[in-house]
């Protein structure tokens, strides 16, 4: 961990974030809504939007531009002014790797 100024201790990230400038689909009973991610990981990432307070999970389809739609439940882990930042649940090999093709060439 190191220090960050005037606040406690922030631990290191093991997966980068890298942008994600689209839209991420929220599945709901009954709907679907769009919404935009702002920053995704092998981990999970930061979505625009507000759930309920009581939600602790969300189900999400996440279309990989060229590529596939990744659909996992994610849980919450983290709500912010803008948004809350997601951990993606289990995620089989094939999306994995999907996952892995998208954010590659973004890294720095």
């Amino acid at each position: 961990m190191q220090p960050s100024p005037g606040g406690p201790p922030i631990a290191e990230r093991f997966h980068p974030r890298v942008e994600a400038n689209f839209p991420v689909k929220v599945i709901l009973p009954g709907r679907d809504v769009m919404v935009q991610a702002r920053d995704v990981s092998m981990a999970g990432l930061f979505l625009l939007a507000h759930p309920g307070d009581s939600q602790r999970y969300l189900t999400l389809g996440l279309p990989l531009p060229g590529d596939r739609e990744i659909v996992t439940t994610c849980t919450i882990r983290r709500r912010e002014a803008d948004g809350v930042a997601l951990e993606f649940g289990a995620l089989d090999w094939d999306d994995l790797i999907a996952l892995a093709r998208f954010l590659h060439p973004r890294l720095p």
